[in-house]
């Protein structure tokens, strides 16, 4: 902070960043219930473990429907040892700090991922992390030729480290925060701009994020950028996201896929209900939810 600023200009009025931060239980916002300052399990839970070799404990959000629309992908493409069971994992109400989840991820954010088709089980976590795993374990939406694996991985890492700001800082800033501030909510709207455009540029004369090859970038990327672009804190407005040509076809290309279609739907709680499958332990259960809105199966 510049010597000259005058703290009656900050918000709230006259606030000062202490020597020594302390935490403040009662901070607001969306989530504050649950966010603390350190690590570790709150309550001793055990995870429930189902029939298959995956066992995913997430939440349809975009870093939990990376992994389930890969899954998915992968079951499309024939590798039935992709099958999976998702469990539900209510962030809201802290099921991430439970002692199993823990176990599995000590940073408690979904998802979190057992293989029992190892000995012993591998555990994974981090939504870049399992997408990795799973290319590598099946060869699959993981180009094996130099550059093309390089390109890859590159664009997987921004999406990675591009995410926090749009999430964590638009919208947090813009939908979650107990009141509005301009200067935040003006910083990260800018840079998530920058960051359409980045996309929108990549895009310009590509189908796929690298090229004609879809990835597991495509799923990063469009679980993110795909959800700024149609719903996410209902900001397409404030950010203008027609200007986003390029970005809008890809993401329709993508949405396409029956893979996307099924995947997006898992561990999802929110939205639209012909959307939402809190729990997916067998095909038949997206079959079922896909009938009921009349969208047909994977055969149909």
């Amino acid at each position: 902070m510049a010597e000259d600023a005058n703290p009656e200009n900050n918000q709230p009025p006259g606030y000062v960043p202490p020597a020594v931060w302390t935490w403040d239980k009662a901070n607001g916002g969306q989530f504050a219930n649950v966010n603390r300052p350190t690590s570790g399990a709150t309550h001793d839970k055990e995870l429930p473990i189902g029939k298959h070799p995956f066992q995913l404990y997430s939440l349809g959000t975009p870093n939990g429907q990376k992994v389930t629309i890969m899954l998915e992908e992968l079951l499309a493409a024939g590798y039935e040892g992709a099958e999976y069971d998702a469990w539900l994992i209510k962030i809201g109400e802290g099921d991430q700090f439970s002692s199993g989840f823990v176990e599995i991820n000590p940073n408690s954010k979904i998802p979190a991922m057992m293989d029992y088709s190892t000995s012993p089980p591998t555990r994974l976590f981090e939504s870049g992390s399992m997408l990795i795993y799973l290319a590598e374990k099946f060869g699959a939406f993981l180009p094996t030729e130099h550059y093309a694996r390089a390109e890859t991985i590159n664009w997987l890492m921004w999406q990675m480290g591009s995410a926090p700001f749009v999430g964590g800082g638009f919208g947090h800033f813009y939908a979650y925060a107990p009141f509005k501030m301009e200067y935040p909510i003006n910083r990260y709207a800018m840079e998530t701009k920058r960051q359409l455009h980045v996309l929108d540029t990549q895009l310009a004369d590509r189908d796929y994020v690298i090229g004609d090859e879809y990835t597991i970038a495509d799923i990063a990327i469009y679980t993110w950028y795909g959800a700024i672009m149609t719903s996410a804190y209902n900001a397409q407005t404030f950010l203008s996201v027609h200007e986003y040509t390029n970005v809008r076809r890809w993401i329709d290309l993508v949405e396409a896929r029956e893979g996307v279609k099924r995947g997006r739907m898992v561990n999802r709680t929110f939205g639209a209900g012909e959307n939402q499958l809190a729990e997916r332990h067998d095909a038949s259960d997206i079959d079922r939810v896909l009938a009921a809105a009349g969208q047909g199966t994977a055969a149909g």
